[in-house]
C-alpha cells in the first residue's frame, strides 16, 4: 500500500505529484504473514482438489448422458465399484506390492550409483572427460530396448525388472548431480578451503547442501519415470504387477489409476519430507534464514559464515 506525502518544508502548499514522496505502508501480507500464508495454502489445496474432481464429475456426466460409449469408457462409479470388489477379494494388493517392490529396489540402486558417479564426475574433470562421452551415448538408448538384454543376463524373475528401473533412474540422477556439482560457485569451495575443510567436510558442508536442490529435482523426475518404465516392462515380461493388471482389459482403468500411487508417494516423500528436513537443518545454523533452500545458498558471505560455523562445531 502506497501513499503520497508532501516533501519536508512544503506542508502548506500542494506540490505536484512528481515532487511527492511515496511511502509504502505494510499491507496484510506483512502485518499478518502467518494468516496470509495459511489462506494461500488453503487456496492452493482447494484448487489441487477441485480441478481433478471437476474432471471426474464431467466424465460421470458424459457417461450418464451416453455421450461416451460405456463399453469403452465406463463411468467412474462403475470403475470404483469394480475396483472395490477386487480389493475386497484380495486381487489388487499383490499386484500393487509387486510393482512397488520392484520400483523401490531399482530406484534405490539407481539413485545411489547415479549420485556417487555424478558427484565424482562433477568434481574431477579427468573422470568426466573419460566417462561422459560413453554415458551420453548410452543415455539416448531407449531403456525398454534393454529389457531383452537384462532377460538374457538375469533370466526371468525380478532381476530384469529391477535392473531396468535402476538403469533408467541412474541416468536422471547422474545428469542432475553432475550438473549441480559443476554449477557450485567457486566461492563456496573457497569458503570451505579457508576454514581447512578436508574431503569429507568439503562434501558434507559444501558440495552436499549446495547441490542437493538440483539433485532432488532429478530424483523427483526419476521417481515418475521409474513407474512408467516398470509398468511398460510388466506388460511385456511379468506375470504380476500393475503393468500386468492393466494388460487385463477388465482392469484397464483402475489399473492405470493405481499406477499413480507409487509415483505420488515417492514424489511426496522427496519433495516434502526430505526437502523440509534439510531446510530445517540448515536454518538452525543460519544458512537459509527461513528462505527456500536454493535462494538461501546464493549469498556467498552468508554461506561462508554458515560453513565456518559448522566446521568449528
Amino acid at each position: 500500500m502506497t501513499s503520497a506525502l508532501p516533501r519536508p518544508g512544503h506542508e502548506d502548499d500542494r506540490p505536484a505529484t512528481a515532487d511527492r514522496l511515496l511511502v509504502r505502508r505494510p499491507g496484510p501480507r506483512e502485518l499478518r504473514p502467518e494468516r496470509t500464508h495459511r489462506r494461500r495454502r488453503t487456496l492452493e489445496i482447494s484448487l489441487a482438489v477441485a480441478v481433478p474432481l471437476l474432471l471426474v464429475l464431467l466424465w460421470q456426466l458424459a457417461a450418464d448422458r451416453a455421450w461416451l460409449d460405456g463399453r469403452i469408457y465406463p463411468a467412474p462409479s462403475t470403475i470404483l465399484a469394480d475396483g472395490w470388489d477386487r480389493a475386497l477379494a484380495g486381487e489388487l494388493w499383490p499386484d500393487v506390492w509387486a510393482t512397488l517392490r520392484r520400483v523401490l529396489a531399482g530406484y534405490a540402486v539407481g539413485t545411489v550409483t547415479g549420485y556417487l558417479l555424478g558427484l565424482l564426475m562433477g568434481s574431477l574433470s579427468l573422470v568426466r572427460a573419460a566417462l561422459e562421452p560413453l554415458l551420453d551415448a548410452l543415455y539416448v538408448v531407449p531403456k525398454l530396448a534393454l529389457l531383452p538384454v537384462f532377460l538374457n543376463m538375469f533370466g526371468l524373475g525380478e532381476g530384469p525388472q529391477v535392473a531396468l528401473v535402476a538403469t533408467t533412474v541412474f541416468f536422471f540422477v547422474w545428469i542432475s548431480t553432475m550438473a549441480a556439482v559443476m554449477a557450485i560457485p567457486s566461492g563456496h569451495r573457497d569458503a570451505g578451503q579457508v576454514f581447512g575443510a578436508g574431503p569429507w567436510q568439503m562434501f558434507r558442508h559444501v558440495l552436499l547442501p549446495a547441490s542437493l536442490p538440483a539433485v532432488l529435482v532429478g530424483a523427483r523426475i526419476a521417481a515418475g519415470v521409474a513407474v512408467l518404465v516398470i509398468v511398460a516392462s510388466e506388460q511385456i515380461a511379468a506375470t504380476d504387477g500393475l503393468g500386468h493388471l492393466i494388460f487385463d482389459s477388465r482392469a484397464l482403468f483402475y489399473g492405470k489409476i493405481l499406477t499413480s500411487v507409487p509415483s505420488l508417494r515417492m514424489d511426496w516423500e522427496i519433495r516434502k519430507g526430505t526437502t523440509d528436513r534439510l531446510q530445517k537443518a540448515y536454518r538452525d545454523v543460519g544458512v537459509t534464514q527461513g528462505a527456500p533452500l536454493p535462494e538461501g545458498l546464493v549469498d556467498r558471505g552468508l554461506y561462508a559464515e554458515a560453513v565456518g560455523h559448522r566446521l568449528r562445531k
